[in-house]
């Protein structure tokens, strides 16, 4: 198995692995009960675009693209698989930040506001995007860049799935209680599904951009920290499914 299937396999595992977790209780099962039809296919919709589409596209055209602009730098790039994870976790994750905060503008925000208009926290709504909205993420350019350039794209790889298996954990439920020696060790740093829940609440949406790392957040006076869950998720809206998928295209 080469360590792109590797990757592949841990991030479906963590999807599968976080899915099963919310259907073994009941209020998971509930909170899936309640999801409507509509919800349930533009999900459905967007896991396929982001777990399918998007890595064809990155091994495809995009990677194509690079060739064609960088024809004599393909595995250029000669560092450790540790240099490498860093870009790809801390460094990336960086420039993730100032990208979200660009998608919560209001140039950008008619786009990503879909992904706001989940109403409450699971897997399943991780990818929830208009069809056009991962060309805007700079996931798709970045690593396929690094993925291009690198001579050995291990450990970059490795931060790619550790990131994708993150951001389908801190759209989950699956919280850890602040009680736990787990949660005094990684809160300082880690983006935690509490953190990220205060980003979708329906009254205070412009904070905690970060994916991986809090510091960004810290850095630049966009962390909201509390001890409790938001009271309400979402953002309403009367957008249709047609304009939820293609908006502002349709």
């Amino acid at each position: 198995m080469d360590i792109q299937n590797l990757i592949q396999l841990i991030v479906f595992g963590a999807f599968i692995s976080l899915f099963c977790w919310t259907i073994s209780n009941q209020f998971g099962r509930n909170q899936l009960q309640i999801k409507s039809r509509e919800d349930w296919l533009i999900d459905t919709l967007g896991l396929t675009i982001q777990g399918i589409l998007i890595p064809f596209l990155q091994a495809t055209l995009v990677y194509g693209f690079y060739h064609y602009l960088l024809p004599n730098q393909q595995g250029y790039l000669k560092v450790s698989p540790i240099l490498s994870f860093l870009i790809s976790f801390v460094l990336v994750d960086y420039l993730y930040y100032w990208n979200h905060r660009l998608l919560h503008t209001n140039f950008l925000w008619q786009v990503h506001q879909v992904h706001h208009t989940v109403t409450q926290m699971d897997v399943l709504g991780t990818s929830r995007n208009t069809i056009w909205t991962s060309l805007l993420i700079i996931y798709l350019w970045i690593h396929t860049l690094f993925l291009y350039l690198l001579a050995d794209p291990t450990g970059y790889l490795l931060g790619v799935s550790l990131t994708s298996a993150l951001d389908l954990w801190r759209h989950s439920r699956l919280m850890i209680s602040a009680n736990h020696w787990l949660y005094k060790f990684i809160s300082p740093w880690l983006i935690l599904p509490q953190d990220h829940a205060w980003h979708h609440c329906s009254e205070n949406y412009h904070c905690n951009y970060g994916a991986n790392l809090k510091i960004w957040d810290k850095l630049h006076h966009t962390y909201h920290q509390s001890n409790t869950l938001p009271s309400a998720i979402g953002i309403p809206t009367s957008l249709t499914f047609t304009q939820k998928f293609l908006f502002p295209f349709s």
